[in-house]
């Protein structure tokens, strides 16, 4: 990978993926001090689901977008998506403000991620597709080690809004490096885009994507509105009914025929994916949330089992990209494996929650957990490539995603109703019940793995 033929594309993507890392850990590690100023707690929920909401549109119109023209045009949009979206969010006088910034960067997220994997599988050849998913997980280390710190010190000297501004600081040398691979691999790309409208695949439907998006808002939206206290409680109660009837009739038509039923194949890697983000998600989504509460820290310290996270997941990557693991386990093992793993290091936050044990003790369980996460989920990421047609791979990537964003939507709106009702009384309790259901969710998936094999 370091060959002067491949070098461009790991340095771009490299860069380009550190630069999502930074914005990711700043943004959770701070997410809690910025709704406490907004005077908007109760909506912590909706605040993370928001940019999960328009994720899901933004992935399908990435899939269809970047199997049609190539991933150049779409991964720049998703850049100049991005920058717009942090200086919203870090001017917001309100809490409405700030959900708009946040769907903003759901749909930069969405055109970044499915461009730049489906550029990665392209300009690399299969034999290096492991190890460029390492790299991904390598590049969130520095992220991990620095990004919360850096949250917490930017907080603590100027505010919160300019730990949004941050990431915009690194968007130009990420591009810099970026358009040199890009360059070089434009006429690939574009040969590609051509044989895939010769081919003409019947692309994705929208309309479900947008209805489960718009299901996901209202179960989001709905939580607070009918759990914080206030006056709202029956357009709270409505929202949550029409949510569930919406998700019930988009879901199976948003997802690959066959997922819900973990059919062997495509379908079986995406309810993977799924089952994957709830139980990993949903532990990691309110851990810095859960030590605020229950041990009275700040954003940097609280930002520390982010570190914990994109340190281990990156051993995790690293192990799977070894070739000794990579001939003697298939995928259905590998995932097996992680998902184990999760299972037993997810015990370490629960026991955090109930006050069993301490800070370092849980979080050495977190770190087993995320060690399983980057086991699993390159795992997935690389059979969802082995498995589609070349001129269907945006749109199989796409399928990928919307299946984690709908989890980790489902998970965060779930759990944001629980913080709305309880946002005066949050105790451990609560943050225990919902890592019980992500461990349970790892269960789960630990008995499917077997219909990874065709």
């Amino acid at each position: 990978m370091l060959s002067a033929r491949h070098l461009p594309v790991a340095v771009g993507i490299i860069a380009l993926v550190t630069l999502g890392a930074f914005e990711n850990r700043a943004v959770i590690s701070i997410m809690p001090t910025a709704t406490r100023a907004l005077d908007g707690l109760a909506w912590f929920g909706a605040a993370n689901a928001a940019s999960m909401v328009t994720f899901m549109v933004a992935v399908v119109v990435a899939g269809r977008w970047v199997d049609r023209v190539g991933a150049r045009t779409v991964l720049l949009t998703g850049l100049g998506t991005f920058a717009a979206a942090q200086v919203v969010t870090a001017a917001a006088p309100s809490m409405a403000v700030l959900l708009l910034g946040r769907g903003l960067s759901g749909i930069a997220e969405g055109l970044i991620d499915v461009s730049t994997l489906v550029f990665a599988a392209r300009a690399l050849p299969e034999h290096l597709r492991a190890k460029v998913f390492a790299t991904f997980a390598a590049a969130w280390i520095l992220p991990s080690l620095l990004g919360p710190g850096a949250a917490g010190a930017a907080e603590a000297l100027v505010g919160w809004r300019l730990v949004f501004l941050l990431p915009t600081v690194l968007l130009v040398p990420a591009l810099l490096l970026l358009l040199p691979a890009l360059r070089r691999n434009v006429r690939h790309d574009d040969g590609q885009a051509t044989r895939a409208a010769d081919a003409s695949p019947t692309p994705a439907p929208l309309a479900p994507a947008i209805g489960l998006a718009t299901a996901v808002a209202l179960l989001s939206i709905g939580g607070p509105l009918a759990f914080d206290g206030g006056d709202h409680r029956l357009a709270g109660l409505v929202a949550l009914a029409v949510g569930g009837l919406a998700l019930v009739a988009t879901v199976r038509a948003a997802l690959p025929p066959g997922t819900l039923t973990v059919a062997r194949g495509i379908p079986a890697v995406v309810a993977l994916r799924t089952l994957l983000v709830v139980a990993f998600g949903g532990i990691g989504g309110y851990l810095p949330l859960m030590l605020d509460v229950t041990h009275d820290v700040g954003p940097a310290l609280a930002g520390i089992s982010l570190s914990v996270t994109g340190v281990f997941w990156a051993v995790g990557s690293a192990v799977h990209s070894l070739d000794a693991v990579q001939r003697r386990l298939d995928a259905a093992a590998r995932v097996r494996l992680g998902l184990a793993l999760i299972v037993v290091g997810g015990t370490g936050p629960l026991l955090i929650a109930l006050g069993v044990l301490g800070l370092v003790p849980g979080l050495v369980g977190w770190a087993l957990a995320a060690t399983g996460m980057g086991l699993s989920s390159p795992s997935l990421a690389t059979e969802i490539f082995t498995l589609a047609e070349p001129h269907e791979q945006g749109q199989a990537t796409a399928a990928s995603q919307i299946g984690a964003s709908l989890g980790s939507a489902l998970t965060t709106a779930g759990g944001g109703a629980l913080i709305a009702a309880r946002h005066d009384t949050l105790d451990g309790g609560v943050f225990a019940l919902l890592i019980g259901i992500s461990i349970a969710a790892a269960a789960t998936a630990l008995t499917l793995t077997h219909r990874l094999r065709a």
